[in-house]
């Protein structure tokens, strides 16, 4: 699908990159054959129901130091342009880019499966993501409410969970992430991106403001909640010189911790990330793609353990500076409290009345 320059309001990703996984593709042309863009209609977000036999994930990645993942929903209605997870779209036959922010697909007993999971006897417990792919919290958990029915089910069970999201429903749940941070079961993480709302509002279309998420922390964390702002991603040319100001509002918002992550733009991300920037900041989109790239061994795709989180060369280098400069001026001494894996109980038996 193809459209004249202007952006899509509401859409991060301007059209859908071909599937690799497919040797055809569904492609629009225009009505009177001419060979020029054709205005289309930004598409609407449809929802289609998935019953999968297994919801939690092990993480192999030597980048993250949790135990698990677990996604209710494959796809993401907020749109964030430099999305890692817009690849995995491809495995259910869309596209990383329009499709994966319109097209949401809703594991819909991932509750029950979650409880078969942790009943299985050689179960480990260890820090479940919620959500490592797409944000557990994004608009149609408000019908749904698939991620409060998990943390019910982790709450019964005593099972450590570590939340992301940039969503200010996360506050929805406050009474369960009480009950869960009484037992210090519970990390949750606010990603912060930018506080200019014109670029938060090109790069992260369907997201709440950077002002909003402040608050979101702010909330949490006089519920006695530990909270880790997450700065990410950090785009060389786009929002590096952010991070101070990230920092310092994060410090004044209560924030126990603070992380960062650099673009990164693996597969069909990269292009649906480079057709984004040459359309919403032509004026620097040549600065923004080489400093990404520099940062990535001279490609934007970079699947490197170790350093594909923060990058490598000069331009790396000045943000993991101004990150620890701007960490030890303003998050001094915080840190998170460590998770306790004592009470986690299996309940054979007794499951079946969960629901």
């Amino acid at each position: 699908m193809e459209k004249k320059d202007e952006l899509w309001k509401g859409r991060g990703a301007q059209f859908d990159p071909a599937n690799k996984f497919q040797k055809q593709a569904y492609v629009t042309e225009h009505l009177e054959g001419l060979d020029e863009p054709w205005l289309a209609e930004a598409p609407k977000t449809e929802y289609f129901t998935e019953l999968p036999k297994k919801i939690v994930n092990k993480i192999n990645s030597p980048d993250l130091g949790l135990g698990y993942s677990l996604n209710p929903y494959q796809g993401c209605e907020h749109g964030c342009v430099y999305c890692y997870a817009r690849n995995t779209h491809e495995y259910w036959g869309y596209g990383a880019g329009l499709d994966f922010e319109t097209k949401i697909i809703i594991k819909e007993n991932a509750p029950q499966v979650l409880v078969k999971q942790l009943e299985n006897p050689k179960w480990e417990p260890k820090p479940i993501m919620l959500a490592g792919n797409t944000d557990c919290y994004q608009p149609i958990e408000a019908k749904k409410q698939l991620t409060r029915k998990i943390l019910e089910v982790l709450l019964r069970y005593k099972h450590p969970v570590s939340i992301i999201t940039k969503n200010a429903l996360i506050l929805r749940d406050l009474d369960l992430l009480q009950k869960l941070n009484a037992l210090d079961l519970v990390h949750v993480n606010i990603s912060i991106t930018t506080l200019n709302e014109e670029l938060r509002r090109k790069l992260e279309p369907r997201t709440v403001s950077g002002k909003k998420r402040l608050e979101v922390v702010k909330q949490l964390t006089d519920a006695g909640i530990p909270v880790n702002v997450m700065l990410a991603p950090i785009i060389p040319a786009l929002n590096d010189y952010e991070i101070p100001e990230l920092m310092r509002a994060a410090a004044e918002a209560g924030a126990s911790n603070a992380a960062y992550t650099i673009v990164r733009l693996n597969g069909a991300v990269g292009a649906v990330f480079e057709d984004w920037v040459r359309k919403a900041y032509p004026d620097r989109a040549e600065k923004v793609l080489y400093q990404t790239a520099h940062c990535h061994g001279g490609k934007l795709n970079d699947s490197r353990f170790g350093t594909r989180i923060i990058g490598e060369g000069n331009f790396a280098a000045n943000i993991a500076n101004l990150f620890r400069v701007s960490k030890k001026k303003y998050l001094a001494g915080r840190s998170m409290k460590p998770y306790n894996y004592n009470h986690f109980c299996q309940l054979t038996g007794k499951q079946l009345g969960l629901f």
